[in-house]
């Protein structure tokens, strides 16, 4: 874990924002999400504002709009959900095109949209410009507990090890003529992940025992941490400072 492990969500970089300590920006995410969950839904120009603030903070980055894009998919089945919402809420009623919606379903898809995609933005624009061994390092320095941190890391590190080993089991079946196209052919299928579960669960268990043999105690030690600069905190802080100047706006004037 100490050394620099590169994952798909990471884009190589030396802009001002990759260049911002680990511990700082996940402090400027955590303030920025608690800025935007507090921000009345009817606010629309706050919204409004935090999108530009995060396209900004993109283009400093160099983050490509398509990088981004891609990796929103991960929120389509809660738009989905987001979508009956209107169709299935408690009136009062609002007419659109022939169809008769819920203004309070409206008002909660509305929420999920736009609270829901700061937050997963904010979060890709973090995993772009940190490398995992900073972000589990900052976790560190903000004191969150040890335990969550190291199975974090841990996840992070074997997931692909096991999906390696996955994909050779599935061309070790392949092989040996098992193509499966109906759902009654699955137990094959089945099968192979319960071993690699059983196979998974031993191969922790190694790692563990060969840790404790070389000292592990509960968290992994930490070579020489940057002092934090003041240019930095500033940098840093500028992003969830203005979403809580506007989420206090929007609260003020939405009464």
């Amino acid at each position: 874990m100490s050394g620099g492990h590169a994952h798909a969500l990471h884009i190589h970089g030396h802009s001002v924002v990759h260049r911002l300590p680990g511990h700082l920006k996940v402090a400027a995410l955590f303030l920025f999400v608690v800025a935007v969950v507090a921000t009345p839904a009817r606010a629309v120009w706050a919204f409004g504002l935090y999108a530009s603030v995060l396209g900004l903070v993109a283009g400093l980055a160099g983050v490509p709009v398509r990088f981004i894009a891609r990796r929103m998919l991960v929120e389509v089945p809660f738009l989905a959900f987001a979508v009956l919402l209107p169709l299935v809420g408690e009136g009062p009623f609002l007419e659109f095109g022939g169809v008769r919606l819920s203004e309070a379903g409206v008002l909660a898809a509305w929420t999920i949209l736009a609270k829901g995609s700061c937050g997963v933005v904010a979060s890709i624009l973090l995993a772009a410009t940190t490398e995992i061994p900073d972000i589990l390092a900052g976790l560190n320095r903000l004191r969150a507990p040890k335990a969550i941190v190291a199975i974090a890391g841990f996840m992070v590190r074997y997931l692909e090890v096991i999906s390696g080993e996955m994909a050779r089991m599935r061309v070790a079946m392949a092989a040996r003529g098992y193509e499966p196209k109906a759902f009654w052919q699955v137990k094959a299928l089945a099968t192979s992940a319960g071993a690699l579960f059983i196979r998974s669960y031993e191969r922790g268990e190694r790692v563990y025992m060969a840790m404790v043999s070389r000292g592990y105690a509960g968290s992994m030690p930490t070579f020489g941490e940057v002092p934090t600069l003041t240019a930095d905190v500033v940098r840093a802080l500028a992003l969830p400072g203005l979403a809580i100047i506007t989420a206090a706006v929007a609260l003020v004037v939405s009464g």
